[in-house]
């Protein structure tokens, strides 16, 4: 177990019941019958959230699509794919296709984040980890900096064309609007989390409007196992809340266009089952790159700044040459390589002029998935300012929407609908390596608009999700509640609930004990022979506890011998602290804090010492009970 020695883990189990600074608050007022001023206050929290990343994420994604239509369409001559919910800032007069301008605007956008990034680190990468992280380890504190600097960061990445998503940013985003909420409000840590989770919640929903969906994902992320289920009404209220504030400025639409209904086959399962096995493969391998190409760029000499400007300089000549020799070098047509790539995902869900049917359009979309491979390694690999949501959706639509043209064409079922796999390819895919399941089904049922795809998707997601057990994009995740310092405290005080006094306490040894009548001096002298006392029972003549004798008062008896010829025990002990049998530990270590004893006797029915419990034996307990868990 990660910790010190026994007497660290005492000092550890003092401070968790003392008060205040600790987690006990939290786990009290879990079973205190419910407030509704201190509910009504919450939520209204989670409102004020919602409507200000709302607000701030409808601004970043309009300044995001201008400044992309701006470069990409009306400088280098890109002509990007979009998905049916991304037509907001399409550039009017489209320019012919310089590819030399296209290999140096990543390049260029990656310096810029790489300088935001030099002052205010935490902009590097899409922002889910440094979330998490906050959550779990520093207080649900993020700082407020953060809610100008991702964007600008962000929108240097993604507005010349990195091969990244726009949602992970905005976690970050509403997380830091979340926790600034809480902060300005004077609000108590556990709220200042609930809001940075609310935050979250609020950020996705703005920018990818499914607002069940981003609230869900929110507190399902903090962990491989479970969810913040705290946090989960407040995030449904700031997800909706973000949600309506950017459908009233943009108008309300889903991303993708799809068919209307997609007809369950039972017939079916067994693909989606084969599809679920095939997006692990490819999964791995997504997080082999990712994880490699980290690696080199952290090693990389010069200093940091400099690595998003490398990556995006290799992403623009990936990008050039791949846009060159498909599309013959005069159309610019991106194919979804640069930014999220959902307009790819478009084209495999519901078909486009450039896709070619049969064979070759199920090897171009094969292609295209492991081409954003790499080119979403190289812009978040080297530390640019974008998110690794998108394109992970994208990968999976991409080879989802290649699996189900390649069964059609096999087993010329004409019931089988690409673009059902396409979906369901995206939730396995994204749910799988984020252990995100149940809020990666609901996402992709709102982007379908129904919930057609249930079955298929909960199939799919789970085989993926148990295929995925040990690997994760996100690095920050903890495995359990239990693991987390947010709830490792109530796991402890559960554990000294269910245990009781006599099962750990010290008995059957011999120990010192007095009668009121021995003198100080006979106390001092039988005090220094006792080799592991530091409490010293009081008797009467019955062998009945009647008061007790520090080993800290002796000490200081020892130094004033002179003064101790006339002093009875009488005089010294103190009233009589005792514990039964049967008391839980909690209940014993409340009264070792409260008493300021090291250790207490343990009492029968007629008061008489039949053991010493110590504050030593709760830690062995703690101590045991932890590496059981782990093993």
């Amino acid at each position: 177990m990660p910790g010190g020695s026994i007497g660290n883990i005492a000092r550890r189990l003092r401070e968790l019941l003392r008060g205040p600074r600790t987690l006990a608050p939290l786990v009290f007022a879990s079973r205190a019958p419910l407030d509704f001023r201190l509910a009504g206050r919450a939520l209204s929290h989670a409102a004020l959230v919602g409507l200000t990343a709302g607000l701030v994420g409808a601004a970043f994604f309009a300044a995001l699509e201008y400044v992309s239509s701006m470069l990409l369409e009306g400088a280098a001559g890109y002509a990007p794919v979009r998905a049916q919910g991304e037509q907001f800032a399409t550039w009017q007069h489209h320019a012919p296709f310089r590819p030399w301008l296209l290999v140096i605007l990543p390049a260029l956008g990656g310096l810029g984040a790489g300088l935001v990034a030099r002052y205010i680190p935490e902009v590097r990468g899409g922002g889910s980890d440094p979330t998490i992280e906050a959550f779990h380890y520093r207080g649900g504190m993020l700082r407020r900096r953060l809610i100008w600097a991702k964007p600008l960061a962000s929108i240097l990445s993604l507005g010349t064309g990195g091969a990244g998503g726009r949602e992970g940013p905005t976690m970050l985003i509403g997380a830091a609007i979340g926790s600034t909420v809480a902060r300005v409000l004077g609000l108590s840590v556990r709220e200042r989390r609930i809001l940075l989770v609310a935050g979250i919640a609020a950020g996705i929903s703005a920018v990818f409007r499914t607002p069940l969906g981003a609230a869900l994902l929110a507190v399902e992320l903090l962990y491989r196992d479970g969810f913040e289920s705290d946090a989960l009404i407040p995030s449904v209220l700031a997800s909706v809340t973000a949600y309506s504030v950017v459908i009233s400025i943009f108008g309300e639409s889903t991303l993708f266009t799809h068919a209307p209904r997609f007809p369950f086959v039972p017939a079916h399962l067994p693909l989606y089952g084969l599809l679920a096995f095939a997006i692990a493969v490819v999964a791995i391998g997504f997080l082999a790159v990712f994880g490699t190409t980290r690696r080199l760029f952290s090693k990389l000499p010069g200093p940091d700044w400099i690595r998003p400007a490398l990556g995006g300089l290799a992403l623009g000549v990936l990008a050039t040459a791949v846009i060159t020799f498909i599309g013959g070098g005069g159309s610019g047509r991106g194919f979804g390589i640069l930014g999220g790539g959902y307009g790819a995902v478009q084209a495999a869900i519901s078909g486009a002029d450039w896709l070619p049917l049969g064979w070759t359009g199920v090897l171009l979309l094969l292609g295209l998935s492991l081409v954003k491979v790499f080119a979403a390694s190289l812009t978040i690999g080297s530390g640019g300012s974008a998110g690794d949501f998108a394109p992970s959706l994208a990968i999976g639509g991409l080879l989802g929407g290649a699996f189900g043209r390649a069964a059609q064409i096999v087993l010329a079922d004409p019931r089988i609908d690409p673009g059902a796999f396409a979906l369901v390819g995206m939730g396995a895919f994204y749910g799988g390596i984020a252990h995100v399941p149940l809020a990666s089904l609901v996402l992709v049922c709102e982007l379908a608009g129904n919930y057609d795809l249930l079955v298929p998707l909960m199939l799919t997601i789970g085989i993926a999700f148990v295929a995925l057990r040990h690997k994760g994009i996100y690095e920050a995740q903890v495995d359990t509640l239990a693991d987390s310092p947010v709830h490792r405290d109530a796991v402890v005080l559960d554990m000294l609930r269910a245990a009781r006094v006599g099962d750990v306490m010290l008995s059957g040894r011999p120990f010192v004990s007095f009668a009121s009548g021995s003198t100080a001096r006979e106390v001092i002298d039988q005090v220094g022979d006792a080799d592991w006392q530091n409490v010293f029972p009081v008797v009467d003549a019955e062998q009945r506890l009647i008061g007790l004798v520090t080993s800290e008062l002796t000490h200081v008896l020892a130094q004033q011998a002179d003064d101790t010829r006339w002093t009875i025990v009488a005089d010294l002990m103190q009233p009589a602290v005792a514990l039964g049998c049967d008391d839980d530990l909690h209940a014993a270590t409340k009264l070792l804090i409260e008493s300021g004893l090291r250790e207490i006797p343990v009492v029968d029915a007629d008061r008489r010492v039949i053991g010493f419990l110590d504050e030593a034996d709760i830690a062995k307990l703690h101590l045991q009970s932890a590496d059981r868990a782990e093993t």
